[in-house]
């Protein structure tokens, strides 16, 4: 039975509206208009444990009110979610206790107190037992490097240093699940790869389920084998990176450097897609012309100094994705 089951989820908020300026807000005194906002119509998934699963979409896709009714936040305003049997929003003490949530844009650590003190707080609502919480607590510093930032008030660490810290505090309980929204925002390169070898870490041998919000598609690439993309909040595609690479964009391109200037390339199946000095790039379908075949063809025809393939980055598909949907719902 699937650890996560998410069954026609909807959420619609109510919002007031008003005409602007000085008579729009005293008009707004005596006449109230409303409008409501679909955030969420009738998501569906479900996740099994110990996998990690890329949530992706545009802002305002409904992916932060996914994960906010997941982790019991919000009440949905129809539809069914059960969490190991438990419904979030209903039996949230229980439910917690075996989840971990990290907001990219919020804390949940004490803004004036050092780290440690905040790990002690949370271990302490949590009632975690103090050796089991010593034992998590020098486990989590060294994966996450923390040595240096444990006597630091919270708001003196930069915003990897921050975030690291938040990672560990959604682990001191040791939960069986992971719910992540936006970890990566903000961070450096150096800092980024850091928590993805965290998460890594935590799902491939704790066995960790893992949700996974990011704009950042190398996240994504990096981390998760399956992906879920969700759009005006409704579920969009449930699959693979590679599925959606073939279904999408299956195109290589090669880029080539020769010996001298690049020459003009006219080969069936291939377009150019730049061509500057002594580089040159193709684009070619692999189902219709093999790399292996292209290659061969013009290195017998010409001098080269180096020839690869690559595959169009993941933001290229995803944008392609979105575009092609977009023409389809037009």
């Amino acid at each position: 039975m699937a650890q996560i089951i998410a069954e026609g989820l909807s959420k619609t908020y109510r919002v007031a509206e008003r005409d602007p300026g000085l008579i729009g807000a005293a008009r707004g005194l005596f006449v109230r208009r409303h409008r409501e906002i679909e955030a969420l119509r009738g998501v569906s998934f479900a996740l099994q444990a110990g996998e990690l699963l890329g949530f992706i979409g545009p802002n305002g896709a409904g992916k932060s009110t996914t994960i906010k009714i997941l982790s019991g936040i919000l009440t949905p305003t129809s539809g069914r979610c059960e969490i190991e049997g438990l419904t979030p929003w209903r039996d949230r003490i229980r439910h917690v206790a075996h989840i971990g949530v990290v907001f990219g844009q919020r804390s949940q650590l004490w803004w004036d107190l050092p780290v440690v003190e905040g790990f002690d707080l949370l271990a302490a609502i949590y009632r975690l037992d103090p050796a089991d919480y010593r034992r998590t607590l020098d486990r989590m510093v060294g994966l996450m490097r923390l040595e240096r930032l444990l006597d630091q008030p919270v708001r003196q660490l930069s915003l990897g240093q921050r975030m690291r810290c938040e990672i560990a505090a959604a682990l001191l309980h040791r939960p069986r699940i992971l719910f992540l929204d936006e970890p990566t925002i903000g961070l450096d390169a150096t800092t980024k790869l850091a928590v993805r070898d965290i998460v890594r870490t935590l799902n491939r041998e704790e066995g960790v389920t893992v949700l996974l919000t990011t704009h950042d598609m190398h996240d994504i690439q990096a981390l998760a084998e399956r992906v879920v993309v969700i759009g005006h909040g409704r579920i969009l595609a449930d699959t693979s990176i590679g599925a959606m690479r073939a279904q999408i964009l299956s195109e290589r391109r090669l880029h080539v450097r020769f010996g001298g200037p690049a020459p003009r390339l006219d080969f069936e199946g291939t377009e150019v897609r730049a061509c500057e000095d002594d580089r040159l790039e193709l684009a070619f379908d692999p189902q219709r012309t093999p790399a292996a075949a292209l290659i061969a063809r013009i290195s017998a025809a010409h001098a080269v100094a180096d020839i690869h393939v690559e595959e169009p980055l993941i933001e290229e598909v995803i944008a392609r994705f979105y575009d092609l949907h977009d023409a389809q719902e037009a």
